[in-house]
């Protein structure tokens, strides 16, 4: 083979095209050069602390100056215009949607109100604003305790830190409005000096210790799932543990089943409430979505709550974790089509197509446990006593256990589908049961009639059905929103004054 120098000298065109060729090559390597130190000058300037704070500050937006990308996803939260078939970010009034709720949780605050929640950015005026948590107005007491402030804001953290756990959880609701007041964030979920994920709420803790677990060994893909798994599942007001405390626990000694938590309720003769038609010892199931989607199939391959509803994203040379928590179903591209190549309209319908048949089969449990639950009222009014009635409402119980932790645990028929519906199947057994048994009672009462059954096909008529006040409930609960909420906020910026920052 001929040198490179003599075949260039007898083809000149071809050394030319050799240079062209090696300046192009040049160009295009400085180019890449000059990416990679811009982005990594990028990355130095974003990442560069512009303000020194502690790990109990609660306001998000003082975070938000060290972390301003993550920071603005998050404040997308407060974004509410995206409804899929089913929920979605905007607030949804379910009473009125299916009002057989109302009789369902008759004797209980949320048969005055129950909004589908919005946005993490609305935790703190969603619980404001509902009916459940009263109108403490002039020294009146709200129905609800301190306990229920606890997943809705960094200031809880900050407040157990300075009185201690069981003293936050003491007293009642309105006794620590002016000190909640920043919705859920950074403080909840990171640690300040390193941003490493943290857990900030000790019933989490607390759980895993009962179980011979130490959570401090949680994998970072773990971690992903466990910050929201203290404040996603199921939880229980104990008010044994430390006297006139109602302290918050998780039910998962015997395991994180509905049957398993069934029975840790059953064996401590735990109720919720006394259900005002049947007088049912009820069960209340909060959001158990960190139980269920441990049963489902992308738990047992390794993917977190955060890998679907916070995936990561890039802007410039940063990748970082989308803080805009919302549903996948609006974000099909960065959550779904990470693992699947199909269309997003095809995994949108499959995720619609599970969700339709579940709920096709919850709603006939839903609606045998309102037949129940009225003809445990007529079999009391025509003289049954408490013996007999004591396997029907322990069928009863159960049987709105099953319905109710299906129906509370938001995307439950999408987590884990063959769970649910296995807990489904099961209501539907055990209410048919308190049913053939409750036809048996009524006979021997000398009632061999249909019991009729009531007009609740509005929220209106249900709730005038179990004698609920609505509209005096609403009035004194405007009078609460006007007088006492500014006062909250006024104490409480006085109060963040105070609080020590350094810029850097």
């Amino acid at each position: 083979m001929k040198p490179v120098t003599e075949i260039i000298k007898n083809k000149p065109i071809i050394g030319w095209l050799l240079f062209i060729v090696t300046i192009a090559i040049v160009f295009l390597v400085g180019l890449l050069a000059s990416s990679i130190i811009e982005r990594r000058a990028e990355s130095v300037f974003v990442y560069t602390p512009q303000v020194e704070h502690g790990q109990f500050e609660p306001r998000n937006e003082v975070w938000g100056e060290n972390f301003p990308r993550e920071f603005q996803s998050f404040k997308e939260t407060e974004d509410t215009s995206f409804r899929s078939m089913f929920n979605g970010s905007a607030s949804i009034d379910m009473l009125e949607v299916d009002p057989r709720l109302v009789v369902l949780w008759a004797g209980y605050g949320f048969s005055k109100d129950y909004n589908q929640g919005r946005g993490h950015a609305y935790a703190i005026k969603d619980i404001q604003n509902t009916l459940r948590t009263g109108a403490p107005v002039d020294g009146e007491k709200s129905p609800m305790p301190n306990t229920c402030w606890t997943c809705k804001s960094p200031d809880v953290p900050r407040m157990m830190n300075e009185v201690g756990i069981a003293e936050f959880y003491k007293g009642t609701w309105e006794e620590k409005g002016h000190q909640i007041v920043n919705p859920i964030g950074c403080a909840d979920c990171h640690d300040a000096k390193t941003m490493n994920l943290a857990i900030s709420r000790p019933a989490l803790i607390e759980a895993f210790e009962r179980q011979g677990k130490d959570i401090t060994k949680a994998s970072h893909q773990e971690m992903r799932s466990l910050v929201c798994a203290q404040c996603h599942v199921e939880y229980y007001f104990d008010k044994k543990r430390e006297p006139g405390v109602p302290y918050l626990t998780f039910p998962w000694d015997g395991g994180m089943s509905v049957e398993a938590m069934e029975k840790y309720y059953d064996k401590i003769e735990f109720s919720d409430w006394t259900h005002k038609l049947s007088k049912a010892p009820m069960l209340k199931a909060q959001h158990p979505g960190y139980e269920i989607h441990s049963t489902g199939i992308h738990a047992q391959r390794g993917v977190s709550c955060a890998d679907c509803h916070m995936p990561y994203k890039s802007e410039g040379g940063q990748k970082f974790t989308d803080h805009h928590i919302q549903s996948p179903l609006n974000n099909v591209a960065s959550s779904c089509q990470v693992c699947h190549r199909e269309e997003s309209d095809r995994l949108i319908r499959d995720v619609y197509e599970r969700q339709q048949k579940i709920i096709q089969n919850r709603d006939v449990l839903e609606e045998l446990i309102v037949r129940a639950h009225v003809e445990a009222k007529t079999a009391w009014e025509k003289g049954a006593n408490e013996k007999q009635m004591q396997a029907i409402l322990m069928d009863i119980r159960h049987a709105q256990w099953r319905w109710d932790y299906a129906a509370a645990s938001h995307g439950a028929s999408f987590h884990s589908p063959l769970e649910i519906s296995r807990v489904i199947a099961t209501g539907i057994t055990t209410a048919q049961e308190a049913r053939l048994k409750l036809a048996r009672l009524l006979s021997d009462l000398g009632f061999n009639q249909e019991v009729p059954y009531p007009d609740i096909s509005s929220k209106t008529k249900a709730q005038e059905y179990i004698g609920l006040p609505v509209e005096k409930l609403k009035a004194e609960k405007k009078v609460f929103k006007e007088k006492v909420i500014p006062q909250w906020l006024d104490q409480a910026m006085e109060r963040e004054k105070t609080y020590n920052t350094k810029e850097l």
